[in-house]
């Protein structure tokens, strides 16, 4: 069972996301989750001692660590640096996905989206490996 960081400032996306994440009646084609959740990027870092963590699914607005920073965090970190990012964001132009790609996220996921989306997302960045 993969184990997932979701890292997203708005109580109720964090909710939606742990509930697809989670979810084994309809998740069928990534395996259920088990995931911690980390409300900013600050707690998301408080949180990465207490993994290791599989996949870390991050927003990118949030008030004190951005989800970009959070990412050059993760890929310096000798501990985490290989964990797989997917960036879930409202910021999703050209630039915005391009700057996430090239910092190490492994995918990106434009709100508003659906179940699917994520889980294809979380599936590609996982890999082959992946349930």
């Amino acid at each position: 069972m993969p184990k997932v960081l979701v890292v997203e400032d708005s109580t109720s996306m964090r909710a939606y996301m742990r509930a697809i994440l989670e979810d084994d009646a309809t998740t069928r084609s990534l395996g259920a989750c088990s995931v911690t959740e980390a409300s900013s990027g600050f707690e998301a870092m408080r949180q990465l001692p207490r993994g290791p963590y599989d996949l870390i699914v991050t927003d990118i607005n949030m008030g004190d660590i951005n989800g970009l920073e959070l990412i050059r965090f993760v890929r310096k970190s000798e501990h985490h640096k290989g964990t797989p990012v997917v960036i879930v964001s409202t910021q999703h132009t050209s630039l915005d996905v391009e700057r996430g790609l090239s910092l190490g996220a492994n995918g990106f996921v434009a709100k508003p989206f659906s179940a699917e989306q994520l889980r294809a997302a979380c599936r590609a960045a996982l890999g082959p490996a992946a349930p």
